[in-house]
């Protein structure tokens, strides 16, 4: 493959860093140019990811081997040189992030990217992170992007100012300081024991590790493990979830959906390469799945307790990664199909609920919006600023309050598994595939437990919205009507269609994923594409192509 198009891979990192940098060299007042900016980029990075997803698919024609694609940065071979691996899995998650990332960002055009300074570069570096961190061959990168991804999310999440939102953003960021201190501790081990940390390469030695060798190795591993747990908001190291994400402003918590779900990813890839080498239980059942438990259970909990919507929002994300962690714990791959489809189906939806609950706090008294929005960002104490009315967010769209509570059922739908949304979907499937893991007759304790805990958590969902749908949209007394913008309830609107899209096309989007699945646990493709990919030009003959 020649051409613009074996650039690609790079694309999703190269494109938004730029385009960050240079909103960089302009001041506030220059909004106009940014969101110039800003629009060409996402909709750059929504190009690029679909053009990867056909190419990894063999939709579109490319000399990939096995739909893996390899680049090398400097054009220095495995496992010297830093490689960008592009497939099925990595390509979806490139997509799923700039639908995410475009929805929040129009959002945010609203009035949200005015409460703070930065606003705009800061979201293009996240997006550079998220694909970073998607794309990456090897270890170290994968530190370097997490670091890209928080350092901007932690400026994103204290954007607008306000004690309770700095307050939350200061836990967010020690907690994910020290998981990032285990990661890098865990990737010296892994370097000092193997020699590399292309995980193409690592995934070949491992394997040939004995004795003591081994026994460090897996305590790396081991390390890793925790720190990407930890990043993937899994109990007991969550606790600074719901407040985080209560506090950030609607269009950061719409994108922040998504985060949880990197270390997630992160444990997936890395397992499926060590698998062969006997992955550590770090990665595997032992230590995942009653983690996944755990984790499923506190965000039901919580969700229950939680009085503030905005925070039981965030532990329904901590709920999503619990089903996943037990989900992706449970042997073999019969799960991992329908787990990517919850995956995509829980971060639509998380993204959307972030967004719509701003506006759903709209329709109460003038105070309930303190909650979301910090005086210091809007000026809140000036008797003429125009933010004391809701003329700030432009003319009424037509019955805003009809919108507000369908848009609110079907998230509520599509938290809880209920038909006929791609929520259910998801849940059944999982749940379907869940009683076939067993290689007897009878399906296992574990199976049983993930079903019930499925169940159990989708029943919480429906007493907790339903109590809170009813205190919020049957309250004529303390209800007013909303006036939104096309720019605020558009985003909302495409994430709930988009989910409602899953649910009708499920059947080849399952078989796709269940592809993918499959290809995971065959990592030989992505080996043999990684360490055999050849640089273009070659070196003992003068540099020539």
């Amino acid at each position: 493959m020649t051409g613009w198009m074996q650039h690609l891979p790079i694309m999703p990192v190269v494109v938004p860093l730029i385009v960050g940098a240079v909103m960089l060299l302009f001041d506030e007042k220059h909004r106009r140019l940014k969101l110039a900016l800003g629009a060409g980029s996402i909709a750059a990075q929504l190009f690029v990811g679909i053009m990867l997803l056909g190419m990894a698919s063999g939709y579109i024609s490319s000399d990939w081997d096995n739909g893996v694609g390899v680049y090398l940065l400097g054009d220095w071979p495995a496992p010297f040189g830093i490689v960008a691996v592009v497939d099925r899995l990595s390509a979806i998650m490139l997509v799923l992030t700039a639908v995410l990332g475009a929805a929040a960002w129009v959002y945010s055009t609203a009035r949200w990217d005015r409460s703070g300074v930065h606003f705009h570069p800061l979201f293009q570096f996240q997006l550079m992170g998220l694909n970073g961190a998607f794309l990456t061959g090897d270890l170290f990168n994968l530190f370097v992007f997490f670091e890209v991804l928080l350092a901007a999310s932690y400026g994103l999440m204290l954007h607008g100012s306000g004690k309770a939102r700095v307050a939350a953003g200061m836990h967010y960021i020690v907690v994910n300081l020290v998981a990032s201190f285990l990661l890098l501790i865990s990737i010296a081990l892994i370097y000092g024991i193997t020699g590399t940390l292309n995980m193409a390469e690592l995934a070949i030695r491992a394997g040939l590790l004995e004795g003591g060798q081994r026994q460090l190795f897996e305590t790396g591993a081991a390390i890793l493990g925790i720190a990407l747990l930890i990043k993937a908001a899994a109990w007991p190291l969550n606790f600074w979830l719901p407040a985080a994400y209560a506090n950030a402003s609607p269009p950061v918590g719409g994108i922040f959906a998504i985060m949880t779900k990197v270390g997630i990813y992160a444990l997936v890839r890395i397992g499926s390469l060590l698998l062969p080498t006997g992955a550590p239980a770090a990665f595997g059942g032992e230590w995942m799945f009653p983690l996944g438990m755990a984790t499923m259970a506190f965000g039901a909990i919580g969700l229950l307790a939680a009085p503030q919507i905005e925070r039981q929002a965030g532990y329904c994300v901590i709920m999503s990664s619990g089903t996943l962690l037990a989900a992706l714990g449970m042997p073999g791959v019969t799960l991992t199909g329908p787990a990517l489809f919850y995956l995509i189906v829980s971060v639509l939806t998380m993204g959307a609920f972030f967004m719509l609950l701003e506006m759903i706090e709209r329709t109460q008294t003038f105070g309930a919006d303190l909650l979301a929005v910090s005086q210091e960002a809007f000026e809140l104490e000036d008797p003429e600023s125009p933010d004391q009315s809701d003329d700030v967010v432009g003319v009424a769209i037509p019955a805003a309050m009809a919108f507000l509570g369908m848009a609110f059922i079907a998230c509520g739908l599509l938290i809880a598994g209920l038909p006929p949304l791609a929520g259910f979907v998801a849940k059944f499937s999982l749940v379907s595939a869940a009683l076939q893991t067993s290689s007897t007759d009878t399906p296992s304790v574990a199976a049983w437990s993930l079903v019930a805990g499925m169940l159990i958590s989708g029943l919480v969902a429906i007493i907790a919205f339903s109590r809170t749908g009813i205190r919020l949209f049957w309250s004529p007394d303390d209800t007013n009507t909303p006036r939104l913008r096309i720019s605020e309830a558009g985003p909302v609107g495409v994430l709930v269609l988009s989910c409602v899209a899953l649910a009708i096309w499920a059947g080849p989007v399952l078989n796709y994923l269940q592809e993918t699945a499959a290809y995971l646990d065959q990592p030989a493709s992505y080996i043999d594409a990684v360490v055999s990919q050849n640089p273009v030009r070659d070196v003992t003959n003068g540099g020539k192509p």
